[in-house]
C-alpha cells in the first residue's frame, strides 16, 4: 500500500511540473514512461506505474490552467479558458480565476466518483445507440452555440466563417503523416497562444496589480457549471472521437449563462470538463474496454486484465491527486501571479512566444516533422487566431479546428449506417 501512496505523490509532483511548463502535454511524460515500461516493470508493479499515470494526468489537467490563463499558453483542454481567464488576469482578478478553476476541477471529481455507479449502468448501454448519430449531435450543438454566442446575423456569419475555415485548417493538417501531437501543438500555439499574446502586446496590455481580495462563493451557478462539466466529460468518454474541444460546446450548453461573457460559469464548466474527461478516459478501460487518452492507452497495455479493484484504486488515486493538486494550484497560481507583477509584461510575453516556438521546433525535429510545413501552419493559425480579436468575437468559434474534422469522420460513419 505504501508503494501506491508513493506513486500517487510522485505523479502529483510530476504533473505539477508538466502542467506549469508551457506547451508540454501530459502524454509526453506518459510516453517516456511507457517507452521505459519494460525496464520499470522489473522494479515496480504494474499498479505502481498506473497509479503514477493516473496521478500525473489528474494533476496536470488541473494545474495546466495556471500558465494557460496567466500567460495565454493553450492545450486542447484549456484553449477555451484562455480569453476569459487571461482577461481576468488583465483585470487584476487572477486569484479569483485560479480559485474558480481549482474548485471546479475538484468538485467535478467528487461528483463523478459519486455518480460512477449510475454512469456504469446507463452509459455503456446507450453507447452503441448514440454512436451512429454523433455527426448530427455535433452539427446541431455547433449551430446552436454559434447562434447563441453571437449577437446578430452579421456576427453569426463571421463566427460561422471562422468555425468553417478553422475546421478546414484542422482537416488539412490532420491529413498529413505528421504526428497528431505535433500538429495539435502547432495549431493550438497559433490559434490560441501566440495570437492572444500578440494581440495583448498590440493593445499595450500590462499585468496590473492583482487584487488580494476576491468575492467567490459556491453558488448555484458554480454548482451548475461543475455538474455540467462532469456530465459533458461523461458524454465524451462514451463517444469515441470527442475531446475537450467538442465537449466544451456541450458543457456551455448544459451550464447555461451567456457563454464567454458569463466568466465564472464558463470557467467552471470548462475546468470541470477537462478534469472529468481525464478521469473518465481512465474509467472507460473498465466500463467499455476503450481507452480514450494517451495515458489510458499506456495503462491498458501495462495492465492486461483491468478489474473493478483496479478501478477503485485508481479512483481513490484520482481523488487524492485532485485534492493535493487543488492546494498546489492555488499556491502556484498565487505565487506566479504575484511574480508577474514585478516583470515587464512586454518582455515576458515575447519570452513566452519564443519559448513556445522553441519547444514546438524541438519536438518537430525529434519527431522528424517537416520544418517548413510546420512554419507555414504556425503562421496561418496565428493569423487566423488574431481575427476574432478584431471582429469582436469569442475564440471559442475556432474550435471548429477539431470539431469539423470529427464531423467529417462521423458523417462517413453515418452514411454507412
Amino acid at each position: 500500500m505504501f508503494d501506491l501512496i508513493l506513486a500517487c505523490f510522485l505523479g502529483i509532483v510530476c504533473g505539477a511540473i508538466t502542467g506549469m511548463i508551457p506547451g508540454i502535454h501530459v502524454n509526453t511524460a506518459g510516453a517516456i514512461m511507457f517507452a521505459s515500461s519494460a525496464f520499470l516493470l522489473g522494479i515496480f508493479s504494474p499498479e505502481f506505474l498506473c497509479v503514477f499515470l493516473v496521478s500525473i494526468s489528474i494533476a496536470h489537467a488541473l494545474i495546466e490552467f495556471v500558465p494557460s490563463m496567466l500567460l495565454g499558453v493553450p492545450e486542447e483542454g484549456t484553449a477555451m479558458s484562455i480569453l476569459p481567464g487571461h482577461r481576468m488576469t488583465l483585470e487584476g482578478r487572477s486569484k479569483e480565476a485560479i480559485r474558480i478553476v481549482s474548485l471546479a476541477g475538484f468538485g467535478t471529481i467528487i461528483v463523478i466518483i459519486n455518480l460512477l455507479p449510475i454512469f456504469a449502468v446507463v452509459l455503456p448501454a446507450t453507447q452503441e445507440i448514440i454512436k451512429p448519430y454523433t455527426f448530427l449531435i455535433l452539427l446541431v450543438v455547433s449551430v446552436y452555440l454559434l447562434w447563441k454566442l453571437t449577437n446578430g446575423k452579421k456576427a453569426f456569419v463571421w463566427a460561422s466563417l471562422l468555425f468553417i475555415f478553422s475546421g478546414l485548417l484542422g482537416w488539412t493538417v490532420f491529413q498529413t503523416p505528421i504526428s497528431s501531437g505535433i500538429s495539435m501543438m502547432c495549431i493550438f500555439s497559433g490559434l490560441f497562444g501566440i495570437s492572444t499574446i500578440l494581440y495583448s502586446l498590440n493593445e499595450s496590455s500590462f499585468i496590473p496589480h492583482q487584487n488580494k481580495f476576491y468575492d467567490l462563493e459556491l453558488n448555484m451557478n458554480m454548482l451548475r457549471g461543475i455538474f455540467a462539466g462532469g456530465i459533458a466529460g461523461a458524454i465524451l468518454a462514451f463517444l469515441p472521437g470527442f475531446g475537450p474541444a467538442q465537449g466544451s460546446i456541450i458543457a456551455q450548453a448544459a451550464a447555461g449563462g451567456d457563454g464567454e461573457d458569463d466568466t465564472e460559469n464558463f470557467l467552471t464548466a470548462i475546468s470541470g470538463l477537462n478534469t472529468s474527461d481525464t478521469l473518465f478516459s481512465l474509467i472507460c478501460i473498465y466500463l467499455i474496454g476503450n481507452p480514450r487518452s494517451g495515458i489510458a492507452v499506456y495503462m491498458d497495455y501495462i495492465i492486461a486484465n483491468f478489474t473493478v479493484s483496479h478501478m477503485l484504486v485508481f479512483s481513490f488515486a484520482a481523488l487524492t491527486a485532485v485534492s493535493v493538486s487543488l492546494a498546489l494550484c492555488l499556491k502556484l497560481g498565487d505565487s506566479f501571479s504575484k511574480l508577474m507583477q514585478n516583470i515587464d509584461y512586454k518582455k515576458l510575453s515575447i519570452s513566452v512566444i519564443i519559448l513556445m516556438i522553441v519547444i514546438l521546433y524541438i519536438f518537430a525535429i525529434v519527431y522528424s516533422a517537416p520544418i517548413l510545413y510546420i512554419t507555414l501552419v504556425l503562421i496561418t493559425s496565428t493569423a487566423m487566431g488574431l481575427l476574432p480579436h478584431y471582429l469582436g468575437l469569442g475564440k471559442s468559434h475556432l474550435m471548429g479546428v477539431l470539431i469539423i474534422p470529427a464531423m467529417v469522420v462521423y458523417f462517413g460513419m453515418l452514411t454507412i449506417f
